[in-house]
């Protein structure tokens, strides 16, 4: 059946096909899951290096840092310490992308094609996010996760903690993006 709203759902919930990488990127979150898919990536040889990001989060008091309880989980799951790299000061989305980068150049690593493990509901903003830090030329391949939510493109609609979810996105690609738009411009002409 279709619907008035599948254009959003066409929008907010992006997945491609997954080819080898030189990096999986997670940015930051609390949400097991996230690691759990990389670490699946990583023991599959999509790349060899995990670089999950995030600072300070008050749902997890246990935790200096996202970054400290993803790499934990990794390190369970049988990932070297020295694949996994360090960010642990970013605060949202963009941190996320940008501090990524500079972490990646920091370490000589040479990012052609990069794998974005991401909840899915939060899939365009961060590929959207990630594009924008990242040079031109970096390929970003997309493999969402479900969290305890459940949100899925299938069933976002349905209940409105999901509904509230997806329109949120929704609302946060347009306070991101809208100053962002004439630089994107700019650098093709």
């Amino acid at each position: 059946m279709n619907y008035p709203f599948d254009c959003i759902t066409d929008f907010i919930f992006v997945e491609t096909d997954i080819k080898k990488s030189d990096v999986i990127l997670v940015p930051g979150g609390t949400v097991p899951e996230l690691m759990e898919r990389a670490a699946e990536l990583y023991h599959n040889g999509f790349a060899p290096y995990i670089l999950p990001t995030g600072g300070p989060n008050y749902r997890i008091p246990e935790y200096e840092s996202e970054w400290e309880f993803l790499k934990n989980i990794g390190i369970k799951l049988g990932i070297p310490e020295k694949a996994i790299l360090k960010e642990d000061k970013a605060k949202h989305t963009f941190d996320n992308a940008n501090l990524s980068w500079k972490v990646l150049r920091d370490n000589n690593i040479d990012v052609k094609k990069a794998i974005l493990v991401c909840k899915g509901y939060h899939s365009r903003r961060a590929l959207l996010t990630y594009k924008t830090a990242f040079p031109l030329d970096v390929e970003f391949y997309v493999s969402p996760v479900l969290d305890r939510r459940k949100t899925t493109k299938d069933n976002w609609f349905l209940d409105s903690e999901k509904i509230s979810l997806v329109m949120g996105e929704v609302s946060k690609i347009g306070r991101y993006f809208e100053g962002e738009i004439s630089k994107w411009v700019s650098c093709k002409e």
